[in-house]
């Protein structure tokens, strides 16, 4: 069979303006609980998208910390490719997608680094060997070797023993959404595609939009 032949029907679920939220945070939680519901292997994790100073997208699934009112919020190393890119354009997307329910998100918006506060929090309860490998890799620099690599983590191991501190260059960022896109797959490709808009007077605006 080639590639251009892979398809199959979708057929679990419809998606009706008058059983949708309001708000689209609140209609991404009732999905998200769903899906975890579901027992969808790694629910939480999420395609970001963040785009360089060249103009060049970069994307890579991450796995989402907290969702509240405020928006998504992950936690990462700051001088990353995306934590770079994130300080020359602080605009960012957002795919979640649940094959198993034939559903995906898309959303977008501005994002920006949450309290220290919140970043120490999170940090602290995290697995030891986590937090010891957030304080040793530089993430997204050049390594010689995976032996190298773990000797990193081995030196940090030796260094801040079972207490290890957050470092300054580790922490958290939120995306507040503007424009969040809900699909639900349909039969002949006639997809349920649902957008909100952010407006000027911070309420959403709903729209459906063609497949």
């Amino acid at each position: 069979m080639s590639i251009a032949d892979l398809r199959r029907e979708y057929s679990r679920a419809s998606m009706i303006e008058s059983q949708l939220a309001d708000n689209p945070i609140v209609q991404f939680s009732r999905w998200f609980e769903q899906a975890l519901n579901a027992e969808i292997p790694e629910a939480n994790a999420m395609c970001l998208t963040t785009v360089a100073p060249n103009h060049r997208p970069s994307s890579r699934i991450v796995l989402i910390k907290n969702i509240d009112q405020q928006g998504f919020t992950w936690f990462t190393n700051y001088a990353s490719r995306k934590g770079q890119d994130l300080e020359t354009n602080p605009y960012a997307a957002l795919l979640f997608y649940w094959i198993e329910l034939e559903r995906q998100v898309r959303i977008e918006g501005r994002v920006e680094r949450v309290s220290d506060a919140e970043s120490d929090a999170y940090f602290d309860s995290r697995p030891l060997l986590s937090r010891l490998a957030a304080v040793a890799s530089a993430q997204s620099a050049p390594v010689a070797d995976r032996a190298a690599l773990e000797q990193q983590l081995l030196d940090a191991g030796n260094t801040y023993g079972d207490r290890p501190v957050r470092p300054p260059h580790w922490g958290g960022y939120r995306l507040h959404p503007d424009k969040m896109e809900f699909w639900q797959g349909r039969p002949s490709r006639l997809h349920d595609r649902i957008v909100y808009t952010l407006q000027d007077d911070g309420n959403w605006q709903r729209q459906r939009l063609q497949p």
